[in-house]
């Protein structure tokens, strides 16, 4: 027969877990946000080697980053290639929404699915020039006869491209009077003269007032040789497939950078004075030379 005090017992304990029930119940109140979260769409900015990939990010990564803040719906990404090759392989791929390609890949790009809507001012900028030590023994371009010239890449238009055709008016059979290095990229060209094992480096002006800035050391013992004449600078392109009211804002947000403190900034990173409208007829001086370059030197191609 079972107790009174083991029947007692008992309900006090389970008057005891109900309570701590009824208690836990009370203090759980379950919250509910009242905000969606909306999942933004990505858009990736591709932008050639002008420099190694972490400078790159240091210089271009603020205008992903402004088109972002004056976007609701678009997050906007930068993407640095190790070179030339693999930024050409994604740009000709459709990978890039937005992409800024030097002017000869700007041109291509066009037959890859892309339009041309702007491009970088300061076209008095956009040429090639040869660094040298300043303890070298050249003094005109005939000098480099039977000697080394580093450039970034065999698609870099200011900085091989010109590069070797102002050796070709200058008497250089660019075939066969000289060695030419494609090291990779605009610094390694640079450091290629400093560190003796060309005779000349090519590239272009904006990489060399970097070079100038960041090491200062070892442009101390570099000079600039020669200068190239001058081509419509690196272009703006978008995938045709983009809607065109984000291109309109696009287009409206890097042309006037040049109006507000921010853009400022960011330009000067570069350093560029502004960006600007450009179509395809922008380009066309470049399809000439392109022309003459490939019959009379060789086709611009990736080796």
């Amino acid at each position: 027969m079972i107790s009174i005090k083991w029947l007692w017992g008992f309900s006090l304990v389970t008057l005891l877990v109900a309570c701590g029930q009824e208690s836990a119940e009370q203090q759980y109140k379950p919250e509910f946000s009242s905000e969606t979260t909306t999942q933004k769409e990505e858009y990736i900015f591709g932008v050639h080697p002008l420099h190694n990939p972490k400078q790159l990010q240091v210089v271009y990564a603020p205008v992903a980053d402004y088109l972002s803040q004056h976007f609701d719906n678009i997050q906007f990404r930068l993407e640095a290639s190790r070179n030339y090759a693999a930024y050409e392989e994604k740009l000709y791929a459709g990978k890039f929404h937005f992409a800024l390609p030097n002017p000869y890949q700007t041109i291509t790009a066009e037959d890859n699915g892309y339009t041309i809507f702007g491009k970088m001012g300061d076209d008095e900028n956009f040429r090639g020039i040869f660094i040298t030590r300043k303890d070298s023994s050249l003094q005109n371009p005939i000098d480099v006869k039977g000697q080394s010239v580093s450039y970034p890449a065999p698609t870099a238009l200011a900085a091989t491209m010109l590069p070797q055709y102002f050796l070709h008016t200058n008497g250089i059979n660019v075939n066969q009077d000289i060695e030419n290095l494609y090291v990779g990229s605009q610094e390694s060209s640079i450091m290629n003269a400093y560190l003796g094992k060309v005779a000349a480096a090519a590239t272009w002006p904006l990489p060399w007032k970097i070079f100038l800035k960041e090491k200062p050391d070892f442009a101390a013992e570099l000079e600039v040789k020669w200068e190239t004449p001058t081509l419509p600078n690196n272009g703006l392109v978008v995938r045709a497939d983009i809607p065109q009211e984000v291109v309109q804002k696009v287009s409206a947000l890097l042309f006037t950078l040049h109006e507000n403190k921010a853009g400022q900034e960011i330009l000067a990173r570069m350093p560029l004075s502004k960006f600007e409208a450009a179509d395809h007829q922008t380009f066309q001086v470049v399809r000439d030379f392109i022309q003459t370059f490939t019959e009379e030197i060789r086709p611009p191609k990736n080796e």
